[in-house]
């Protein structure tokens, strides 16, 4: 049995160290190893109509990523699913109908031990907490397109820090996202590699299509997200074939479409990339988006639509359930 202290009926709660507390409450200490150095893990998933999605599979990626980290959450798999599942039920009546959450979990090393402390507990840090989705400010992603810009900053290569590990440790791609705010606010930053071929930017995936081709960067390379293997599943149902390749700036300039895959946006075409124009909502795209939408039995894409203002044109979505 977990404690669960006396909540504000405002405030969503979250489940922290064994506790279900108000969001106010749940302070992490100043030494502890995630805040220090970056140590910890955590994974993101999303609702649809209320629901959560795929929340095993992002699950089973937290806990992939705790044991390249050797961390110990100190819970099962099965527990922290359930105790997501509860702090989703706390917190629905805060939703408004057509509203949705990001719901994760993190975990850190816990609390770096120095002479003369007296804490009663030097376990991980755990956290399973939500937020509502950002549909205002990314409503007009859907209308017009992601654009898109390489910068300078190239992503940690998989012999200095594991990718396929969702870490804390995010400063690398935090540094390439301000550097593109700081000259094209708005744009998506996709990293290159090493090797100067297209990545992966801060919480999100890329696709090429090409002469009737998916293709997506090698998953060595990035952080292969759930949402890119529910559009691979996707393609593979559709009969539309898919290769993991090394694409380089050509293969991006050149492609016949673009689109952009996150947990939050789900699947989003991109508008142009370093100010080359690619085609939206081209018919591997439309394709995908659609079967997406027809998977999930929610319309994402006229939920972000929707909070479109009214006086803007391109409010209706072109998909439906």
């Amino acid at each position: 049995m977990f404690a669960i202290m006396p909540l504000k009926s405002n405030e969503r709660i979250v489940y922290f160290n064994g506790r279900y507390v108000s969001e106010s409450e749940a302070l992490v200490p100043f030494r502890d190893r995630s805040f220090i150095y970056g140590d910890g893990a955590f994974d993101m998933a999303r609702t649809f109509n209320h629901r959560i999605f795929w929340l095993d599979e992002h699950l089973s990626r937290l806990y992939s990523s705790l044991r390249v980290l050797r961390l110990d959450s100190g819970l099962t798999l099965q527990k922290m699913k359930s105790i997501t599942e509860h702090v989703l039920e706390s917190n629905k009546h805060l939703l408004a109908k057509n509203d949705e959450y990001w719901i994760g979990q993190r975990v850190s090393g816990g609390i770096r031990k120095v002479e003369g402390d007296n804490w009663n507990d030097y376990g991980p840090t755990v956290i399973v907490e939500c937020m509502p989705l950002p549909f205002a400010n990314r409503a007009f992603f859907y209308r017009d397109g992601i654009p898109v810009v390489t910068p300078s900053i190239r992503r940690t290569p998989p012999d200095s820090l594991p990718p396929r590990a969702k870490t804390h440790n995010y400063l690398n791609l935090v540094l390439a996202d301000r550097e593109v705010q700081a000259t094209n606010p708005g744009s998506f930053a996709i990293l290159l590699d090493v090797n100067g071929n297209l990545c992966e930017g801060l919480g999100s995936n890329i696709f090429v299509v090409r002469q009737g081709e998916l293709l997506s960067p090698k998953s060595r390379f990035t952080l292969a997200g759930v949402s890119r293997s529910i559009v691979i599943e996707i393609a593979m149902k559709l009969g539309i074939p898919f290769k993991e390749d090394d694409l380089d700036l050509f293969d991006a300039y050149s492609a016949d479409e673009v689109f952009i895959t996150s947990t939050s946006l789900c699947a989003c075409p991109v508008s142009r990339i370093n100010g080359i124009e690619i085609e939206l909502y081209g018919p591997i795209t439309r394709a995908i988006i659609q079967a997406y939408i027809e998977l999930v039995g929610c319309d994402f894409v006229q939920q972000y639509l929707d909070r479109l203002p009214e006086s803007e044109g391109g409010r209706v979505s072109p998909f439906s359930v």
